[in-house]
Order: C-alpha cells, then sequence, then structure tokens
C-alpha cells in the first residue's frame, strides 16, 4: 500500500502537532516553515543573560488526569521542566490599590474570593460549578454528534451575559475577568465555551516552563524526525497547485514543487486562501467569507532584562489594572491593563532575570508603520513603543515599587512585530475573532471546500496552547478518522 504524504504549511505549534500525530500513524510528513526558527508564539531569543519567549508564557491543565497533560504526555512533552505556579495564588489580580488572589483547584478557588467577597459565596460556587462541568466535557469535541452537541451550545451563548447572571457584585464580576488577558473580552462577541473553557484550566492547576517555550517546538521537531519525517525551514509555500479539484502539491521559494496526497495549512485561514490559486473547487463566496472574518486584537510586549540580584522572582503571574478599566471593552488608545509575567530563573536562584509586560494593542494604532520593513520603521515608531512601555511601567510601579530601579533594558515588540516574525495576521494575538452570533461562520472546521486541504491552528476551535492542541487531533481526524484519535488519546466518550 503507498504510504500518503503529507505537506503541512507551517512550524508553530499547530504544524507540528500535526506532524507528530501522522508521522507516528506511519503517513509520510514534511512540515514546511518559511522563517528560518521553528515554533511560532513558541519561540524564545536571547538577549544577554537573558531569554525571553515571544508569546508562550504559562499554560493550565498539566496535572495527571487533566486535560494538557492527557494532550502533551501523548506528545511526549511532560518531560520537560515545568513549574507549577503557587497552588494558593497562581494569578494575582491589582484593580486600582485592592488586590485579590486567585487560587488552584475549584473548591478552594470559590473559598478564596468568597473571603473578599462574602455576600458572593453561593454565586462562586455556581461560577466554578459550571466551569468544572464545561472543563470535564472538554474531549466531548470528539465523541459523536450529541457529545459535540453541548459545545456548540456554548459556541452560541454570551460570556459577558453568563457573568452578569451568575454573578451581582460588579467588582467580582471584573476580579473574575482581571486574568483574561489570554483572550479578547468582547463583550459583544466572545463565546461562552472560550471564557469557560480557558478560566477553567487554568483554575485547575497553572504552570511556567523554565528555559521557553522553543523547548516544546524542538522536542516535537525531533521526534517527527525520528519517525521519518521531515521539517524544513527557509521554505516558504508561494502557491498550492489544484488538479482535478484536489490539492495535488505545493511550490516552495517558487523554486521547487513537492507533491503530496494531503496538505494541512497552519497559518491563518486568509494567507491559506491567497496561496491556493485558480481554484475549481474554492469558489469566490469562501474566498470572500474567509478573508472578511475579524481578527482579534494584538498585544504590546516590553521583555524587561532587570540588573542582577535586585528583583525578587515571584512564582505567580500579576494582573495589573486601572480602577476605571473596562475590562470588556478594552480601550486599546490608553494602557489600562497589563499582564506581568516572569520567567523562571535557574534552579537555586531566588532572584529574577526577566520579565514580560503585556498589553492589547489594536492592528490601527501601527498600521501607519506596516509599508516599512523591519529595523527602519523611523524614529516616530521608536518614540511611540517608549511611551507605550513608560505607560505600562507607570501602571504597575505601584505594585512593584522597586522595578522601575531593577529595569536593565528593554526590549518591545508590537503586532507589526508579530505580523513579521511569526507571520500573525495583523498580530493578532488569538487568531480569528469567534462570534457567538454568529458561531457557524465564525468558528471554523479543518474543512476547507478543497477536499484533501485541511486547516489547524487557534483560529478554529480554541485558542492558546491547549486549544491550538485540541484542534490538531480534529484536523488530524479528517484522516486518520475520529476513533483513531480516540484510541491514540485513550479516552472514551
Amino acid at each position: 500500500m503507498k504510504q500518503q504524504r503529507v505537506i503541512i504549511i507551517g512550524a508553530g505549534l499547530g504544524g507540528l502537532e500535526c506532524g507528530y500525530i501522522l508521522a507516528k500513524n506511519g503517513l509520510k510528513v514534511t512540515v514546511l516553515e518559511r522563517e528560518a526558527q521553528v515554533g511560532g508564539c513558541l519561540q524564545t531569543f536571547r538577549r544577554g543573560a537573558a531569554l525571553f519567549d515571544t508569546g508562550f508564557h504559562y499554560v493550565g491543565g498539566l496535572n495527571e488526569g487533566e486535560s494538557l497533560h492527557t494532550l502533551f504526555s501523548y506528545f511526549g512533552l511532560m518531560n520537560l521542566p515545568w513549574k507549577q505556579l503557587d497552588k494558593d495564588c497562581f494569578d494575582e489580580v491589582v484593580i486600582g490599590k485592592d488586590t485579590f488572589r486567585y487560587a488552584n483547584g475549584h473548591q478552594a478557588f470559590a473559598e478564596t474570593m468568597g473571603t473578599y467577597f462574602p455576600k458572593e459565596r453561593a454565586n462562586l460556587k455556581r461560577y466554578t460549578a459550571f466551569l468544572k462541568q464545561v472543563g470535564d466535557g472538554i474531549f466531548g469535541v470528539f465523541g459523536d454528534g450529541e457529545s459535540r452537541k453541548r459545545t456548540h451550545e456554548l459556541l452560541s451563548l454570551p460570556a459577558h451575559a453568563f457573568l452578569s447572571e451568575t454573578v451581582g457584585d460588579p467588582m467580582l464580576r471584573k476580579v473574575l475577568s482581571g486574568t483574561s488577558l489570554k483572550m479578547e473580552l468582547n463583550a459583544a462577541t466572545l463565546p461562552l465555551y472560550t471564557f469557560a473553557q480557558i478560566n477553567d484550566s487554568f483554575i485547575r492547576s497553572a504552570w511556567r516552563l523554565r528555559g521557553g517555550g522553543q523547548q516544546i517546538a524542538d522536542k516535537l521537531v525531533e521526534a517527527i524526525q525520528a519517525m521519518g519525517g521531515e521539517v524544513k525551514t527557509r521554505a516558504a509555500v508561494t502557491y498550492i497547485k489544484e488538479t482535478d479539484g484536489k490539492a495535488a502539491g505545493v511550490s516552495i521559494n517558487d523554486e521547487d514543487y513537492l507533491e503530496a496526497d494531503w496538505i494541512i495549512s497552519s497559518t491563518h485561514p486568509a494567507h491559506t486562501v491567497s496561496l491556493v490559486k485558480d481554484s475549481k473547487a474554492m469558489r469566490s463566496i469562501y474566498r470572500n467569507r474567509i478573508t472578511r472574518l475579524e481578527n482579534t486584537f494584538g498585544m504590546f510586549t516590553a521583555n524587561i532584562r532587570l540588573k542582577p540580584g535586585l528583583l525578587p522572582y515571584v512564582n505567580k503571574n500579576i494582573y495589573v489594572h486601572r480602577p476605571d478599566a473596562d475590562l470588556w471593552r478594552i480601550n486599546t488608545a490608553r494602557t489600562e491593563s497589563v499582564l506581568v509575567n516572569y520567567s523562571v530563573p535557574e534552579p537555586y536562584s531566588s532572584t529574577a532575570v526577566n520579565i514580560d509586560f503585556l498589553t492589547p494593542m489594536a492592528w490601527a494604532e501601527v498600521k501607519k508603520w506596516a509599508d516599512f520593513p523591519v529595523g527602519r520603521r523611523g524614529e516616530d515608531y521608536v518614540a511611540f513603543k517608549q511611551a507605550k512601555t513608560e505607560e505600562c511601567i507607570r501602571l504597575v510601579e505601584h505594585r512593584l515599587p522597586e522595578l522601575r530601579g531593577a529595569v536593565e533594558r528593554v526590549f518591545t515588540s508590537t503586532p507589526l512585530s508579530y505580523q513579521s516574525y511569526i507571520s500573525s495576521a495583523e498580530g493578532c494575538a488569538f487568531g480569528i475573532r469567534k462570534d457567538c452570533n454568529n458561531p457557524m461562520y465564525t468558528v471554523l472546521t479543518p474543512r476547507t471546500p478543497v477536499p484533501n486541504l485541511l486547516l489547524t491552528g487557534q483560529s478554529l476551535n480554541l485558542h492558546g496552547i491547549l486549544g491550538v492542541s485540541m484542534t490538531s487531533f480534529i484536523t488530524c481526524a479528517e484522516i486518520l478518522g475520529m476513533d483513531k484519535i480516540r484510541k491514540e488519546l485513550k479516552i472514551e466518550i
């Protein structure tokens, strides 16, 4: 029997995970990455003694029996140097002068929040019970029509309305939204499924990775190659050739051509559509639908290298918000919210080497520099980034008064940087914006009108490490069958 050949476009997490799954199942896999480095948002970079992550900061659900543990065990990623964040306070929410602790475990979470909001204890129990119910059913997407039905129902419900109906105290609603810079809190569009699934995974357990997210990508590449697959860098796919209504192969750098039985694209769906030339299968109505979908906002990141020995390492994340910030209608014209994330230092070290600041940034804020090449965007762009950095420091320093004196050097990135270096459309942080008012239109499936051209990545089911990992299995099920996927993961529906 002829060995089927699969070409995967993009060596981010989704592309590499699909490559791993299919290579493990005997298919001939070639992963093509246009950049010099694999990993996408998992990439790390070094500035002096400090190692910075591009987009990976922390994950949830890595304890045994939890969702990401199941997935990462399959990929052989659980023996990396994971470090669990403090269980009694893995996230700290600061709103003005008030501070609130997020604790691991649904019961502990509700009890801890109840100390701040005693009148809301019953509502907190209902809130966490709902999150747990959603999280317990996460693998239902691998089941039959009935088990997937609940997911689709939750994708059709607004998260903001659920929070307003469940929790009476406006400040508690803000606190429960206060760690959600890991998703786009859009009151009009955010599906309840997205809000519940992501928050639940972190409440179960929260983890950092000492040494950065690049280790995940490198380990997946090593495994793919060990199973007979290939991962090629500086290999830009310039078009997808269609023959008789099916994808036949890809052009690489406009120089080489590679045939395939299946093609999986982990790049943005709009970019994937643009690669399909002269298609009989892909009509203009589908192209227009994909290209008109809106992207989520991007992030401004300040990677801060610290002076040695001055700032203690903190084994939690700190989310700092202005007291008047409306977290569900983020105004990116001013800095209202900042995530402070510490990189894990070497063992036995109690001081931080570097930290990251992240704050939402709209594409419109940087669009005027989009046509300029990297490094040549002018002094006004540099000044813009410096001003944004200062806004972040001013917001954070009342919580960390020792911070300013500990800063040695700052390296910054905007949505332009993410578009330039990891091909993120408009530098979007969470892919295409899912809309609870129209989930059938905005929540994409892996299938395209070209029957052997599939999609994967954060623009489909759920974003983030957990979401992309789930979606990689959903995509591969189109080739291997869902029964095979359930057996691979050893899950029962």
